[in-house]
């Protein structure tokens, strides 16, 4: 198998159609063998009865597994333990994509330059934009809303790509690890709600791999109007600092504050005082929430240091702990 498509869902049976709909739409040479291996994580309601539909419909395109333990990281890391594809590409149950999406996605990964892919998330529908809510420019915030537009020009990521719209060699999984179980969407309120795959993007690149953003490799992904308030996005960027601590996996040196602020004082001093200022005295609207942003995400910061400086083992999380259950990955042949 060339190809599998892993996709988690939990609860969105409606959305859940209409996004694979237009995932069997998809054109690829019919010499590449492809499947869709959607991940069904707990859901109660019809997800089981609309993914056995499209297995039905498309024998041999579309495969379901169940996996039980909450959380989106378990279920990324069962659908990459049990995908077939040598390339794996992920996208989320609320989407769109475009016939040559996953085409265009995985070409540059058959030619041995790249080893990951992040393609172009658009906004699926027009939407009011609030005046204070920035997507370009220095304080763009469009990654809030899991938007990513880099342009029409195919170059190296220098940032990892998100969940919505990437595609990895399988081998990136046997060599750097699973996604981390302590990051992402879960039940667990403990555990923050971002970054189960940027991290795994910036592993790679910290290793020296290479990464590649597509232009043409289109997600079309809605902008819900529950979330197109500030309190969803102070309430994101607050999960966001304590994510970037939680990836550092390292214990500060005085409780609650976190080393990177210690060790240069009079520019965190600095960092934090203009940030401060500049929401409290900015005019502007989108720079003054940028900055607002910013301080609640050193919040999150020192909140989850301060967390992990009174737990007994520190909560040192590194990249070699990705799973509270050993992780393998290994050729998974149908039977």
């Amino acid at each position: 198998m060339d190809i599998t498509v892993v996709l988690c869902t939990y609860n969105r049976s409606q959305s859940l159609a209409k996004t694979l709909e237009s995932i069997s739409a998809s054109t690829l040479p019919e010499s590449i063998a492809w499947e869709v291996l959607v991940v069904d994580n707990n859901s109660t309601d019809r997800t089981d009865e609309i993914i056995e539909d499209f297995c039905r419909r498309h024998p041999g395109r579309f495969r379901y597994i169940f996996e039980p333990q909450a959380g989106k990281s378990h279920a990324l890391n069962a659908g990459v333990s049990k995908a077939y594809g040598e390339i794996l590409a992920f996208t989320d149950d609320d989407v769109s994509v475009e016939p040559t999406w996953l085409r265009n996605l995985t070409a540059p990964l058959r030619g041995g330059k790249w080893v990951g892919v992040g393609g172009r998330t658009l906004p699926a529908h027009s939407f009011s934009r609030p005046a204070w809510l920035p997507l370009e420019g220095p304080y763009n915030m469009g990654g809030v809303l899991a938007l990513f537009d880099g342009g029409d020009q195919a170059v190296d990521l220098a940032l990892p790509p998100y969940g919505v719209n990437m595609a990895f060699e399988r081998r990136m999984f046997e060599k750097h690890g699973a996604f981390r179980t302590d990051l992402g969407p879960s039940p667990d309120t403990g555990i923050p709600r971002p970054n189960e795959d940027t991290e795994f993007g910036r592993r790679l690149l910290a290793s020296g791999e290479r990464l590649l953003y597509e232009p043409s490799a289109i997600v079309h992904h809605p902008v819900p109007e529950n979330r197109l308030n500030k309190e969803y996005f102070l309430a994101w960027w607050f999960d966001y600092g304590r994510a970037l601590i939680r990836e550092k996996g390292k214990k500060p040196d005085v409780v609650g504050i976190p080393r990177y602020l210690l060790s240069l004082p009079r520019m965190a001093a600095t960092y934090l005082s203009k940030k401060t200022l500049q929401w409290l005295l900015t005019f502007t609207p989108q720079q003054r929430f940028y900055c607002k942003s910013m301080v609640w995400k050193i919040a999150g910061e020192m909140v989850e240091t301060y967390r992990q400086a009174r737990s007994p083992m520190g909560e040192n999380h590194s990249a070699s702990q990705v799973s509270d259950r050993q992780f393998k990955v290994k050729p998974f042949k149908p039977k």
